[in-house]
């Protein structure tokens, strides 16, 4: 079908012209077709707005070192597709790409609404999970809860991290309204469990977990053990991570094995050190901001960041610059290629309203990137992390974390 993963890419991102469609009926038709609508392995959820990547990570790492065969699905990637869809901590193959992506082609000939290029990608996720036999399946939502394309998958544990502002224009104007979303993916009498939330976010959760008749409970202590990845915020997520676990049936991990897979986790965008004194951050919302500002003054006290930082246009970016604004001494806002990037001059009217910090528009990526020492923050959108990423991949000095 196609003549590689380039060629299979070309013909899925193209999909990307049929937007973003919540709702499921779609999803489960395609899972049906492609034969994994009832996967064999266990299977955990995990939605909200901050810390699902990192919770599914930590799960990840966790089950992995106990010995159980994973398959983890998270979104977005940094710098190659495959990132999204990981079995025991590898990358999906090419081949299998390009064979699985050309599978799902040939199922949807014939439709005539055809799937988003998220719901392509988790379908081709399930098929190669459902080939390599996993045990435990991990699923990051995309986007909210109640219709993404994840919700179609039958699971056995729903996990809901902190829930903030965010996705607005989808999800709801107030936090019930969004926590509510993403608390739809509570399954009927399945186990649930969520960080500490809001007052809102608390009732929208609640009342969610009551209508399903579930078992449903806050995870409040955090993980005091040593993790693999740095940051106070951390430990919520490692907590809800094992709280996720143990609630799998039949789940056993001693605790070598759990201590174990928290220290091994990795985990790359989330204060990821890639040089020494150089940190690359996604945070891109509020909630996420303050996080990352509090982590900083704790990892490098009374250090003014070399800030290079760019946003996405649909988010609160007079907030963000606003909460950043204290631990920078420089501004750098690099293009990036994406249209949904704040165009630079824009950006600059925005950094300049609130900060009297320098601020410097480099012709390009390459040219923000040529001297990074200690002290600089890469930050905001995973777009530009991910550029950054795929530019500095040649340098002898860079640290990459393998996913």
């Amino acid at each position: 079908m196609f003549t590689g993963l380039a060629d299979a890419l070309d013909w899925l991102y193209a999909t990307q012209v049929f937007g973003i469609k919540l709702g499921l009926d779609g999803m489960r038709r395609l899972l049906r077709e492609c034969g994994v609508s009832e996967p064999h392995a266990r299977v955990i959820h995990v939605a909200g707005t901050n810390g699902k990547g990192s919770t599914c990570a930590f799960a990840e790492s966790v089950a992995r070192a106990a010995g159980y065969s994973t398959g983890l699905f998270t979104s977005p990637h940094l710098v190659a597709f495959n990132e999204r869809i990981r079995v025991n901590g590898e990358d999906i193959p090419d081949a299998d790409a390009a064979r699985l992506i050309g599978k799902v082609k040939d199922t949807i000939a014939d439709w005539e609404t055809p799937p988003t290029f998220f719901e392509i990608v988790l379908a081709v996720a399930m098929m190669h999970f459902a080939e390599r036999a996993v045990d435990i399946i991990i699923l990051e939502t995309g986007m909210g809860g109640r219709l993404d394309a994840t919700n179609a998958v039958p699971k056995d544990v729903a996990v809901i991290t902190p829930v903030g502002m965010d996705h607005m224009q989808y999800l709801g104007n107030t936090l019930y309204e969004i926590a509510g979303e993403k608390a739809a993916i509570i399954a009927w009498h399945r186990p649930a469990l969520s960080a500490p939330q809001q007052p809102d976010a608390l009732r929208a959760i609640h009342e969610a977990a009551q209508r399903m008749d579930t078992d449903y409970r806050i995870v409040s202590e955090p993980c005091e053990q040593p993790l693999g990845l740095r940051g106070s915020h951390q430990k919520m997520n490692a907590a809800l991570a094992l709280a996720a676990l143990h609630a799998l049936p039949h789940f056993l991990c001693s605790a070598e094995e759990e201590a174990r897979g928290l220290a091994e986790v990795r985990w790359p965008g989330r204060f990821e050190e890639i040089l020494p004194g150089v940190v690359m951050d996604g945070a891109h919302n509020p909630p996420a901001i303050r996080v990352l500002v509090e982590t900083w003054k704790k990892e490098f006290p009374d250090t003014k960041a070399r800030c290079i930082y760019a946003g996405s246009a649909d988010k609160a970016l007079d907030e963000v610059i606003g909460l950043l604004s204290p631990l920078v001494g420089e501004w750098v806002l690099p293009p990036v290629q994406s249209p949904r990037i704040l165009p630079q001059d824009e950006m600059a009217a925005k950094v300049r309203a609130v900060s009297s910090a320098p601020v410097s528009t480099p012709a390009t990526l390459e040219d923000a990137l040529q001297h990074l020492a200690p002290g600089t923050l890469i930050c905001g959108s995973f777009f530009l992390l991910g550029e950054a990423k795929a530019i500095l991949a040649n340098r002898p000095d860079y640290r990459s974390t393998k996913q």
